[in-house]
């Protein structure tokens, strides 16, 4: 495995072919069985429309992908012991205290962030197993991780905090490189079903399933997106079919 197993998104261009023919295989790290999802909305500007209308539609979003047919597609990455099945929404808040000015939110920010919620907000829902925290950031403010920078290196990612508390970062595709010309939704969306079903079958990123060469089930099929109910989401690789569905 890379010294730094953690896949992060590519900005958007149009998808590369894989480095060789791609075959996800099980590391023997945790699965997210059951995902929980909760998200984060850090910043006032989530307060106000456009972005308040936004918020909505994403926690819709994750209302119906949860149980829909992209979760039936994780089904067979289940191993003994965690079948692989239908989620839910576990929740939201929006964090009213700014990011920090002046610099871009480090990695380092997301996790404090996420830490202190869930001790000091008794609306946050406690880590669990199937736990996966959603950080959204405002207009304007780039998330930086392992030297490279949101819009420059990446378009979002998702990672682990000591193994057990798993998240992903998104942060606002206000950039051409992460909105490929999509609407700002159908841009978060597509980025957001691409890093749950990554944490789904590799929550801590190089210990579930993984490709040596290629890396995760989104990495593989980047940037190829399908409508699936009125939602734009990531085709995600099937080691069943061989292919990206």
């Amino acid at each position: 495995m890379a010294a730094n197993p953690i896949q992060i998104v590519p900005l958007r261009t149009e998808a590369a072919a894989p480095v060789s023919a791609p075959n996800l295989t099980y590391r023997g790290g945790p699965l997210l069985g059951a995902v929980q999802v909760f998200t984060f909305f850090w910043g006032d500007a989530w307060q106000h429309d456009p972005q308040a209308g936004l918020l909505r539609q994403v926690n819709q979003f994750f209302d119906y992908v949860v149980s829909s047919p992209l979760l039936d597609q994780m089904a067979e990455y289940s191993v003994p012991g965690t079948a692989i099945a239908h989620g839910a929404n576990a929740g939201t808040v929006t964090v009213t205290n700014p990011p920090p000015a002046g610099t871009p939110v480090a990695d380092a920010d997301i996790q404090q962030l996420i830490q202190q919620e869930i001790a000091n907000d008794p609306a946050v829902a406690k880590p669990t197993p199937n736990s996966l925290y959603f950080v959204y950031l405002p207009p304007g403010v780039a998330v930086t991780k392992d030297g490279g920078a949101s819009c420059v290196a990446f378009c979002g990612y998702h990672d682990a905090i000591g193994g057990q508390v798993f998240y992903a970062v998104m942060p606002y595709p206000d950039c051409g490189g992460c909105s490929g010309g999509l609407s700002a939704l159908d841009a978060l969306t597509s980025t957001s079903s691409h890093e749950l079903c990554e944490a789904i079958t590799d929550p801590i990123p190089g210990q579930g399933w993984y490709d040596q060469k290629n890396g995760e089930i989104g990495d593989i099929c980047s940037w190829q997106t399908k409508q699936l109910g009125v939602y734009t989401v990531q085709l995600e690789w099937s080691n069943a079919a061989g292919k990206c569905i």
